[in-house]
């Protein structure tokens, strides 16, 4: 978890593949621990083909089948489907939008993060057919993402410390 949070955690993502995935691990989180998901983050790009929402988006029932008994991901009938659902949204939001990444960073401009905007977030993705994507969620997610910046004041990785050496 130190090299999650020194190398991944709280930076800002732009990556729209990235962040898709990011989304639907954290929506996997659900009722879990983080270490849990991240402990099989590999085994979900290979089950999810890289997390290619165009993929994923046109997975069929026989697909999601096959999801539900693979020993890679947490097999979950709920959150397996909100991946396919949530893949179909994102190319919703690409033809409204541009995709999920200009969305996102729509909401934050650059101001500080709230429990407000996890949840004007969580509902304006709702709106769009994600699902697993409660304030709670979000507001991780909006963390991990880079989106919102909550690294305590000493950690290196804040912001003002640009330039401090990382520990170890």
């Amino acid at each position: 978890m130190v090299a999650y949070h020194d190398t991944e955690w709280g930076t800002p993502l732009h990556d729209e593949r990235h962040l898709f995935e990011l989304l639907c691990l954290e929506g996997a989180q659900a009722g879990l621990s983080w270490s849990t998901v991240l402990n099989r983050r590999d085994g979900y790009r290979v089950a999810y083909d890289g997390f290619d929402a165009a993929t994923i988006a046109a997975y069929d029932d026989d697909r999601q089948a096959q999801l539900l008994l693979d020993p890679r991901i947490i097999r979950n009938r709920a959150k397996i489907h909100a991946f396919r659902e949530n893949a179909r949204a994102v190319l919703a939001l690409r033809t409204e939008m541009g995709g999920l990444e200009p969305f996102l960073w729509a909401f934050v401009d650059g101001l500080p993060a709230s429990t407000d905007l996890s949840v004007r977030v969580s509902k304006a993705l709702a709106q769009r057919g994600f699902r697993f994507v409660g304030p709670t969620i979000v507001y991780a997610y909006l963390q991990s993402a880079g989106l919102v910046d909550d690294h305590q004041l000493d950690c290196f990785r804040h912001p003002d410390n640009a330039g401090m050496p990382a520990p170890g």
